[in-house]
């Protein structure tokens, strides 16, 4: 590039974050600034239009990756867990037992969020089945409005880092780094950030309680007996679960792909224990997974 024309670079750039800014699809904001800068280039002289004769052989690099066949895996088997209805009940669970805890509540929504990011790694299904579920009994409570919402978005965020992350296999693509590894590496700083966010909660709690008091003493004693047959039926096989996809994965017995596999057949089998399988909840859980995995794909596209 000559340099005259070095300012196409930062102008781009900062068309494209207008395009977001504006409220543009990310795949189209990107796409569509990369063609219109493209055509600009080639116009004003600064590189040859042979280039774009690459852009199919690209493309088509990018739809034979096999490392992104895990994309889909991953968002199957979260749409699947959030159609069984296991956050709510791990939801359920985990309130009874920090109950008793000033911020309670809030701390089984962190937990929670870091146990639904180990088994779903796509944000958006975080984020609406812990709002759903969650914000309306936090706020029934007692609990302030601005901790109640800021809790169920952030503990949404640890899906990006927790692996299994669809953002991580992207990311592995792209860098030509190995997904297994940045799936290994991203486990302690996912933790430390659950444990930032459950602090954050502690300190609050402590320095003013009536923004988040603690649950009335007959809404959590339920009985040890019936706490610990709930227990062992809600939280295990979760844990069960994440186990069998990151543990083959960490351990090297599978690929991130085939560990999605296990993942989907796993979570078929959870909501089919919990009668929650059905021709159409399985057309829903398709059709969300078709729709998130084209969205992912046009981005690499664009």
């Amino acid at each position: 590039m000559t340099l005259a024309y070095e300012w196409l670079g930062p102008v781009m750039f900062a068309g494209a974050l207008v395009l977001l800014s504006l409220g543009y699809p990310v795949a189209f904001s990107l796409g569509g600034v990369a063609i219109l800068f493209g055509i600009l280039g080639i116009s004003l002289g600064v590189f040859d239009p042979v280039f774009l004769t690459a852009m199919p052989q690209r493309i088509f690099g990018i739809m034979a990756n096999y490392t992104l066949l895990a994309i889909p895996y991953f968002i199957f088997m979260g749409a699947m867990l959030e159609k069984s209805g296991i956050a709510e009940r791990l939801l359920e669970t985990m309130g009874i037992l920090l109950g008793r805890l000033r911020g309670g509540l809030a701390l089984a929504v962190i937990l929670v969020g870091a146990l639904l990011a180990a088994t779903t790694g796509v944000v958006a299904a975080t984020v609406v089945a812990m709002g759903l579920i969650s914000l309306p009994i936090m706020l029934r409570y007692g609990y302030n409005k601005e901790l109640a919402t800021g809790v169920i978005v952030a503990s949404g965020t640890l899906g990006q880092i927790i692996p299994p992350s669809v953002v991580l296999v992207v990311l592995g693509d792209q860098l030509g780094v190995s997904v297994g590894d940045l799936f290994i590496g991203s486990v302690i700083p996912g933790l430390m950030m659950a444990g930032a966010f459950a602090l954050h909660v502690l300190i609050v709690a402590f320095l003013k309680p009536d923004l988040a008091p603690a649950l009335p003493a007959d809404v959590r004693n339920i009985g040890g007996k019936a706490l610990g047959k709930r227990i062992i039926r809600v939280m295990i096989p979760p844990l069960i679960l994440i186990l069998l996809v990151l543990g083959s994965i960490f351990f090297g017995i599978a690929t991130p792909t085939e560990a999605g596999a296990v993942g989907c057949g796993g979570a078929i089998a959870l909501a089919a224990a919990n009668r929650k399988l059905t021709l159409e909840s399985l057309r829903q859980v398709c059709d969300a997974t078709l729709r998130i995995t084209s969205m992912v794909v046009l981005i690499l596209f664009g």
